[in-house]
């Protein structure tokens, strides 16, 4: 499971829902469900009365509700600190048939990152590798100074650091993505 279209999927689903019940209750207080209803206090009402005489068994289906909402709550939270879409070790073809070079993500990351931070105009970078260790897809987010050129950064990036990934990778098509950001004050 995908933890951020989990959790987009999740928060949309209780947008509406907050959404729908407070439309339904704005709707109440005008009187589109009748005067006499908009009326009503808040306990006062056939709902309220109807719990009263049936508590016997909504206490505890209220209580079921509430457990399966817990165990949906808890595993999005898990899903969220646990899960990860991060890659494992990256098989590199080699030349001779004595076997595989194995790259660690960290390594290319961490080696496109340094390359990248000494460009002029680089506040900072950070990368990671997602997807399958097989077919990797690079994530690059650089923020550049106030003051840098973005389109001269851009293509000196595209040029080397992303050349240098591709080649050491033995992947002309390697997909990457590059978040290009500004910082919000001179460091």
């Amino acid at each position: 499971m995908h933890a951020d279209r989990t959790n987009r999927f999740g928060l949309a689903l209780f947008g509406l829902v907050v959404l729908v019940i407070g439309a339904a209750a704005m709707c109440a207080s005008v009187g589109v469900f009748g005067h006499t209803f908009a009326h009503h206090t808040l306990f006062a009402n056939q709902v309220s009365r109807y719990v009263g005489h049936h508590g016997g068994w909504v206490w505890p289906a209220a209580a079921g509700v509430s457990l399966v909402i817990a165990v949906v709550a808890l595993r999005w939270i898990l899903a969220l600190l646990v899960s990860t879409d991060r890659a494992g070790d990256i098989p590199v073809p080699v030349a001779t048939s004595d076997g595989t070079t194995i790259l660690q993500p960290a390594a290319i990351t961490g080696a496109l990152a340094r390359e990248i931070s000494t460009y002029h105009g680089v506040d900072r970078a950070h990368g990671r590798i997602i997807g399958d260790g097989g077919a990797p897809e690079i994530v690059l987010e650089v923020t550049a100074k106030p003051a840098s050129d973005l389109h001269a950064l851009y293509q000196r990036i595209e040029a080397e650091a992303l050349a240098h990934a591709r080649q050491a990778l033995d992947k002309d098509g390697l997909p990457i993505k590059l978040d290009l950001d500004v910082a919000r004050r001179a460091s």
